[in-house]
């Protein structure tokens, strides 16, 4: 196999893939400079604070920076959240109480979501007697016979749509699905739509509240971080639902009011302020890798000749020890770490066990290039592009070496 061909001919072939990326990059960095420039950032902004916080600049211009950027009301940015499930989970147990159901429109949500939705005895949602009903998804994506029915027979608080597929066999949802099924659903309810949007940030020129989402939340070390900002997550909407959710943050009556960060605040700027041209990176390593395995007879989700409405690529290997091998590749071509032997492990919140390639800067990092797969059939791995496009390239061809002498 001429890999340096492989590869030269998957560029060639997705070109105009490639500029659009490009295009969706440049439109994405003027509306975030624009934010910057009309939320008046400084210097001072990036200062730490210590105690109370109730001075911190910082963490009122950031959540002011989100709030511009997906044309919200108001945004939540902060350093606290601890990933994007935590993020979600405050969300939920913001806006929703005892008795209340909220509906899924997307499917049985990601994973690490269902010990918060689902879990016995663990304060969850269903031990604060709040339920949460799921409307499969049809072949087609949203099953409207199906949503429409539930909405009808009984009344929600709220309405979930999680556009990543996480480890499920679909494509992500692009803003107009979700701009599709949020004016369908207004047809039957008036509840808060919230939109579990990790993974899409900055993927498309609108983000689903520039389509009458009401919430929309995300990890800051995913998209929105640029590969910079060292931890935290974002919830942007609607005031009257981020005071909501701002009370379960810290605690009622305090909310939004409170809350420090003793370093810089700089690398959570910086890396917003990167991430549009980082996404486009991490679509173009993402499309590269998926052209190329195509080519190879492997199946990929979604095909590489077809739009992702976020940053994953799936790739079925259809044998566990070939997956494995391959992530591992992954890891021997990450910049951290690439001594280390990735291995399967039962890691918290995951049914099956997972194993996961992430020679990142920051931990867990899924912006920078990394590929993780639950380890079942039919051993498909998860590819997420990587900081630089460049990186992508070299890993891929070094992947590749590695999976031809299999």
């Amino acid at each position: 196999m001429d890999i340096d061909k492989l590869i030269k001919d998957t560029e060639n072939k997705y070109a105009e893939r490639f500029a659009e990326a490009d295009a969706v990059a440049l439109y994405n960095q003027e509306k975030v400079l624009d934010a910057f420039i009309n939320c008046r950032i400084s210097a001072g902004h990036f200062a730490p604070t210590t105690g109370y916080g109730y001075d911190d600049m910082g963490r009122e211009k950031l959540g002011q920076l989100f709030a511009g950027i997906m044309h919200t009301e108001a945004a939540i940015a902060s350093t606290h959240f601890a990933s994007g499930t935590h993020t979600i989970a405050c969300a939920l147990f913001g806006l929703l109480r005892p008795g209340q159901k909220a509906l899924s429109l997307s499917g049985m949500p990601y994973d690490t979501l269902r010990g918060v939705i689902f879990g016995e005895e663990n304060g969850s949602l269903h031990d604060f007697g709040i339920g949460f009903d799921i409307a499969e998804r049809s072949p087609e994506g949203f099953d409207k016979a199906r949503i429409a029915a539930m909405l009808s027979e009984e009344k929600y608080a709220l309405v979930y749509i999680q556009r990543s597929p996480g480890y499920e066999r679909r494509k992500a949802f692009s803003v107009a699905e979700i701009a599709d099924i949020v004016s369908f659903v207004r047809r039957f309810t008036d509840a808060p739509v919230a939109v579990d949007n990790c993974y899409g940030e900055f993927v498309e020129r609108e983000e689903p509240t520039d389509v009458g989402a009401d919430i929309v939340m995300g990890s800051l070390i995913k998209n929105p971080g640029g590969a910079i900002a060292p931890t935290g997550g974002y919830i942007a909407g609607k005031q009257e639902l981020i005071d909501k959710i701002g009370m379960r943050l810290t605690a009622p009556g305090v909310g939004t009011e409170i809350g420090s960060y003793e370093h810089t605040y700089r690398n959570f700027f910086q890396g917003l302020f990167l991430a549009p041209h980082i996404v486009a990176q991490a679509r173009k390593g993402g499309l590269l890798f998926a052209g190329a395995l195509e080519a190879l007879g492997y199946g990929v989700y979604p095909a590489a000749d077809d739009a992702s409405g976020d940053i994953v690529r799936v790739v079925d290997f259809g044998d566990k020890d070939k997956m494995l091998a391959f992530c591992r590749a992954v890891q021997a071509a990450s910049p951290i770490d690439a001594n280390a032997r990735p291995d399967p492990w039962a890691m918290p919140g995951y049914d099956d066990e997972v194993i996961m390639a992430s020679g990142s800067f920051v931990q867990g990092s899924s912006i920078e290039l990394s590929a993780d797969a639950p380890v079942r059939p039919p051993y498909s791995l998860y590819i997420q592009g990587g900081m630089t496009y460049e990186h992508a390239k070299i890993a891929l061809k070094r992947c590749l070496i590695s999976l031809n002498a299999r």
